[in-house]
């Protein structure tokens, strides 16, 4: 069984948030990276690039598959996990610490409590 962690918010496209205040944390979910198996390569966005809710911000590859990763709140990216250009596989080994993708600067923090509860995220797994 996958992982799924409380205190988190969830979208159906598999990617999960931590708000702080205005900040958000965004990574992908235990269960996406299981389904992608061992993950190669992340592309992540540049510090200060602007997103919809729902937009592209970028990809993650695996042995198996590319997968896009979607916005789940609008904003502006405040921190990028670099560490992630030498060290993909923290997005498999640990996707809910090491392995968060970027901080986003919410423009309507209230948008985080629209996504998916962790109730609602294991009733879509």
């Amino acid at each position: 069984m996958s992982e799924i962690r409380e205190e988190l918010k969830y979208t159906q496209d598999h990617e999960w948030i931590a708000a702080d205040g205005s900040i958000g944390t965004v990574g992908i979910t235990d269960f996406a990276q299981e389904s992608l198996g061992d993950v190669t390569f992340v592309e992540l966005p540049e510090v200060g690039t602007t997103y919809n809710k729902g937009d592209a911000f970028g990809v993650v590859e695996s042995v198996k598959a590319a997968s896009d990763l979607y916005m789940p709140v609008s904003g502006t990216i405040s921190e990028v996990n670099s560490s992630l250009e030498s060290a993909p596989e923290s997005l498999n080994t640990d996707p809910y610490g090491e392995g968060w993708l970027v901080k986003i600067e919410m423009s309507e923090p209230g948008q985080a409590e629209e996504l998916l509860s962790p109730n609602a995220y294991k009733g879509l797994i």
